[in-house]
């Protein structure tokens, strides 16, 4: 098997989103989810780029900027409506 690297495009709103939520699950008992010791290489690899690439995880404004990503994706997935009713 050869070893290609593959590319995965985000947007800046997908990248601070999936950066707090992989961010809270590596502060858990990750054992529970991820039981293929093999995945975390990855998973902290993908962590990591998401952090160097992210300054605005460091501002002041931080839970307000990562809030209105998360209304912007909800909104354009149609999960909007879901969570409200929900």
């Amino acid at each position: 098997m050869d070893n290609t690297e593959i590319t995965i495009k985000l947007t800046s709103d997908e990248a601070l989103v999936l950066s707090d939520w992989l961010e809270r699950v590596q502060m858990t008992d990750l054992s529970r989810l991820v039981d293929d010791p093999a995945a975390w290489a990855p998973i902290h690899k993908i962590a990591g780029t998401l952090d160097k690439a992210l300054p605005g995880i460091f501002a002041a404004d931080y839970a307000e900027r990562l809030d209105a990503a998360r209304h912007r994706l909800r909104e354009a997935t149609g999960s909007i409506t879901e969570e409200q009713d929900g």
